[in-house]
């Protein structure tokens, strides 16, 4: 790590068959801050790859890809992925991906979960952990909103449609912690997955160490209902971990959000607390946030790195006040000059990548187990979008950006040649850690 580098971190700081099945590692657990498995610390370099349950429930050529996808990942040493595992609503409704697990409140596509019993199955024989949503505070699964469009008959005000903006649609979206007959409809898909018996392995979901965390949601906020948002981690949190006692509870929340993005009420010192989350997780989203514009790159990027440094600092703190892991478990640049074209040059994220992964590697070995690892947004693999910049339409491939977004902006692509390798030089970094400390006469 540079000198300067170093300096300025530490001035920010002060699946397979049951045979194969049995042979696997143990669960990830909590110990002494940190993420261990069988007693070893557990450090990952992993990747957000949320359209996996979607390529195991297509044809044989879709499950070709999903396998395909995920020996590239593992080759990478990339060998945790956090994976959609629900979707809601009709497959007419806007701005999501088609078709949905929950068509309609307990109607459950079988082949949609069979998708998820494949993508669990490969996984577990790479020896791959996941970490699976189980809702979203934005539209593009469905998620909260649809589920109190359910719980309701209110239709959702999509943003950017019919004169609805963001602000109301998430006004919207966070009616889900004040409706109980809403979360009643999530507690049963919910209940359903965590007892649900893979079909390919024979193991029960809720014993299956291949499943390091169930996610509570994708980026929860509390917006109008910032109470009831506190209760709903505690109660959905204790919930899961009844149902599931031997893995994981995360929030999949973005962490505090008042300076990023204010309004948006997270209490993430408060929810950071609940003894019915295991591990913390904070996403960084330089672009989204304001804090580095592609078409001003000289002048803003190097703010952008330390408005970042900054960000994990203070969530470091937070985490190691509650004694609790952190994971860094969404970040992205676009393309060079935010285009949306897959062959546009990725010097800025490079740039990125290479300097944010070598402060959360060395924020996870500096002698605190604090930072367990990350997962970046976001793989595409061999695909690209069909028109590059436009939002994914029904029987689009699917890419590493969701369907309410332009196709494009985010996307890894598996020719991304120059951003594979500083994935793989983090990832060996990060399993070092763990290896080092396991080793016999380490301190």
């Amino acid at each position: 790590m540079p000198r300067l580098f170093r300096s300025a971190l530490l001035l920010v700081l002060v699946a397979a068959a049951p045979p194969l099945q049995a042979q696997r590692r143990g669960f990830v657990r909590v110990a002494d801050g940190g993420l261990v498995v069988d007693g070893h610390p557990y450090h990952f370099m992993g990747m957000n790859l949320w359209f996996g349950m979607n390529l195991g429930a297509g044809d044989d050529a879709s499950r070709g890809r999903l396998v395909r996808e995920l020996d590239r990942l593992r080759a990478l040493g990339v060998t945790n992925l956090r994976v959609m595992a629900a979707s809601e609503g009709p497959d007419s409704a806007p701005q999501r991906v088609s078709p949905a697990v929950q068509r309609a409140p307990g109607e459950y596509d079988e082949r949609l979960l069979r998708g998820l019993d494949f993508l669990v199955a490969e996984m577990g024989k790479r020896d791959m952990r996941a970490v699976l949503i189980l809702n979203n505070f934005f539209q593009w699964s469905g998620g909260m909103a649809q589920y109190v469009s359910w719980a309701t008959g209110d239709p959702i005000p999509y943003p950017g449609r019919d004169g609805h903006g963001w602000d109301e649609f998430q006004e919207f979206s966070a009616r889900f912690y004040a409706t109980p007959a809403a979360q009643a409809l999530f507690e049963r898909y919910v209940r359903t997955l965590v007892h649900r018996r893979n079909t390919i392995t024979g193991v029960a979901y809720a014993d299956d160490p291949t499943i390091m965390s169930w996610q509570l949601s994708n980026e929860p906020r509390g917006f109008g209902h910032s109470e009831q948002y506190v209760a709903w981690v505690e109660r959905a949190g204790a919930f899961v971990k009844r149902e599931a006692p031997r893995q994981l509870v995360s929030l999949g929340g973005e962490g505090k959000l008042d300076r990023a993005t204010p309004n948006t009420r997270t209490q993430f010192e408060r929810v950071s607390r609940s003894p019915a989350l295991d591990y913390l997780t904070v996403h960084v989203w330089i672009e989204n946030w304001g804090w580095f514009d592609p078409a001003r790159a000289d002048s803003t990027f190097n703010q952008s790195v330390g408005r970042t440094l900054s960000y994990l600092a203070d969530h470091v703190a937070i985490a190691r006040s509650v004694n609790k892991p952190l994971v860094v478990e969404e970040f992205g640049v676009s393309r060079d000059g935010r285009s949306y074209d897959p062959a546009a040059p990725v010097t800025w994220r490079d740039r990125y990548f290479q300097m944010v992964l070598e402060g959360i590697w060395y924020l996870a070995s500096e002698g605190s187990t604090t930072v367990a690892g990350a997962n970046l947004w976001s793989w595409s693999g061999e695909t690209r979008p069909p028109r590059p910049g436009e939002q994914w339409r029904r029987g689009d491939p699917f890419t590493g950006d969701p369907p309410h977004e332009r196709q494009g902006w985010y996307s890894i692509y598996a020719a991304d040649a120059s951003t594979l390798g500083i994935i793989r030089t983090y990832t060996r970094r990060m399993s070092e850690i763990g290896a080092s400390a396991s080793r016999p006469g380490s301190p």
